[in-house]
């Protein structure tokens, strides 16, 4: 089994659990086990074989959950999931696929409006019933009749990690078959979108059905869809649908972008090629009946008097219009940063120390990292008073003599309070080098309400940037309501950088957002909000969001050289 598939056995563990109502640090346990899991670069199968003990070296990682882990990589099974699952209602562990409905919440409903099945929670959604309950409101029924309405119809889209995770060996797979000369994974994944739904992979070949039979024979391969020697459809275990087309060299570059899409731009290239008395489909470029081009995507938009277009960028977003004026934007890349401006350490919510984080970041070749724990509104996350704060400076000034290069900045991602102040007090604020401020608490505010507090703190005069600005998790919590426009107007006013949180399950803020921002000359800062040294590894995944929304390296400010940084944070 792949790690990310070991990791979401345990996350049902924990949800099941916590619907049970078991200990708390019982419930963190396997959540925690989840999350080691799932951000770890070494498959779990090659741990097992080269060191029978290598798992108990992980970060709360014990005897007994490596056991688990153990049997859950060579099985496929764990015991405990089984009997959890027994125990809990079939129809709760179904809310779990629905938006909004956590563990908390499907346990909450259970008790307090008997809701035992989906055709009940979405007859007590439409009846107005689930805003009654504390912590849930209007926006977040609204989300989750959306959701049920999409599970009815089985439109599941993945987040983009957790595909990756699943394509990645997949893929490794099919470069190493005889007779690939070029493989990409194309759709949505290829645009860099946060979640996708099936995914397409294009392979160049003169051996089209021994790929296939490759393919077909990969050991992920739960269900076959469809079987042909130049397309296969398969479902994998986690789910995922994998379509696979096997094209000639001479077409590769036009099917490319074909299955790139997105599809309104694909029309719109199509509609240039039409005024040119060119027929542009997956096969090439045609004049007439005659082949001109299509062996690359170059080819393709050459055709139509355009330069190459990055796939991120390929929404029919104003990107057509761009490349025919020569404007398109140089996107930023992951060797532009040069700093990550929010993680946590094991003095809050983090699962390794300050000097490991130190470390790791010097490692990466960072310029300068800040370290910012939470403040005390966080209970859950252990957030840190006042003389925390000053311990944790302390501490920095010890860690500062052992790098060479590496400028380690003080900060603290210090929490909104209801009213907008924050926090912290304004001497201890002044104490450090990179305040963060960020929502953590009362989502369901109105719109209009949530607007003036975010508003608020950003007028603050110590305050550097806003953490994850509308507060979402893609897939499990929508984003609070807040109005961005006048978010974004007051970034802009006030000197303060927005954050694109890297976070898989957060990538906040969205391309649309960052489009917004960039266009308005608000500069962001991509920041990978890490918990534990492998999570540093998400900056990639807050690249490819910033890219989306049109960045170059001048629209992040961690692209800035130490000290033009500090010059910004001063200013």
């Amino acid at each position: 089994m792949e790690n990310i598939q070991i990791a979401k056995t345990f996350e049902e563990v924990a949800d099941l659990l916590e619907i049970q109502g078991a200990n708390p640090f019982r419930v963190r346990a396997y959540r925690n086990a989840a999350r080691t899991i799932g951000t770890l670069a070494t498959p779990i199968e090659s741990l097992l074989k080269n060191d029978g003990h290598a798992l108990e070296e992980l970060p709360g990682i014990g005897a007994d959950l490596a056991g688990k882990i153990a049997r859950v990589c060579r099985t496929g099974e764990l015991p405990l999931l089984t009997q959890l699952t027994h125990k809990t209602p079939g129809s709760l562990v179904a809310m779990l696929r629905i938006p909004g409905v956590g563990p908390k919440r499907a346990r909450l409903i259970y008790e307090k409006l008997g809701v035992k099945t989906l055709a009940q929670l979405e007859k007590a959604a439409r009846a107005g019933r689930l805003s009654e309950l504390r912590g849930m409101g209007k926006t977040l029924e609204r989300t989750i009749l959306q959701g049920i309405e999409q599970d009815k119809a089985h439109v599941a889209r993945v987040p983009l990690a957790e595909a990756e995770a699943y394509v990645r060996p997949l893929v490794e797979m099919l470069r190493s078959t005889p007779g690939v000369e070029h493989l990409d994974v194309a759709g949505s994944f290829r645009r860099r979108s946060e979640t996708v739904g099936d995914v397409d992979i294009l392979v160049a070949s003169r051996h089209a059905p021994a790929v296939a039979k490759a393919f077909l024979g990969y050991r992920d391969v739960a269900r076959v869809l469809a079987h042909g020697d130049t397309k296969c459809s398969v479902v994998l275990r986690s789910g995922l649908q994998v379509d696979l087309r096997i094209v000639a060299r001479s077409s590769y570059g036009s099917a490319l972008h074909y299955f790139t899409g997105s599809k309104p731009h694909n029309i719109a290239i199509r509609l240039l090629g039409v005024k040119r008395h060119l027929k542009i489909n997956e096969y090439g470029v045609f004049r007439g009946t005659k082949q001109i081009g299509g062996r690359t995507e170059a080819e393709v938009f050459d055709a139509v008097g355009l330069p190459w277009i990055p796939p991120e960028l390929r929404e029919n977003r104003g990107e057509i219009e761009a490349a025919r004026a020569r404007h398109l934007p140089r996107l930023v890349e992951l060797a532009d940063l040069r700093g990550d401006l929010q993680m946590h350490t094991d003095a809050t919510d983090g699962k390794n120390t300050l000097a490991e984080m130190v470390a790791a970041c010097e490692a990466r070749g960072y310029e300068y990292i800040a370290i910012t724990d939470h403040s005390k509104a966080v209970r859950v996350a252990g957030g840190l008073t006042k003389a925390g704060f000053h311990a944790q400076s302390r501490a920095i000034d010890a860690a500062r003599k052992h790098v060479s290069k590496l400028v380690v900045l003080k900060g603290a991602e210090v929490d909104i309070l209801d009213d907008g102040s924050l926090d912290l007090d304004d001497a201890t604020l002044g104490e450090l080098d990179v305040v963060v401020v960020s929502v953590h608490s009362r989502f369901n505010m109105s719109k209009a309400e949530m607007t003036r507090r975010i508003v608020r703190a950003l007028q603050h005069p110590r305050v550097h940037i806003l953490g994850h600005p509308t507060g979402r998790l893609i897939g499990k919590r929508e984003p609070y309501p807040v109005d961005m426009a006048e978010i974004i107007k007051a970034a802009r006013d006030h000197g303060v950088l927005l954050e694109i949180n890297a976070q898989p399950d957060r990538l906040d803020l969205n391309d649309l957002h960052i489009h917004m921002a960039r266009q308005a000359g608000v500069r962001l800062v991509i920041s990978t909000d890490a918990h534990r040294i492998q999570e540093l590894d998400w900056a990639r995944h807050g690249v490819d969001q910033a890219r989306r929304g049109w960045c170059e390296a001048k629209d992040v400010a961690n692209t800035s050289r130490a000290t033009a940084f500090r010059k910004l944070l001063d200013k």
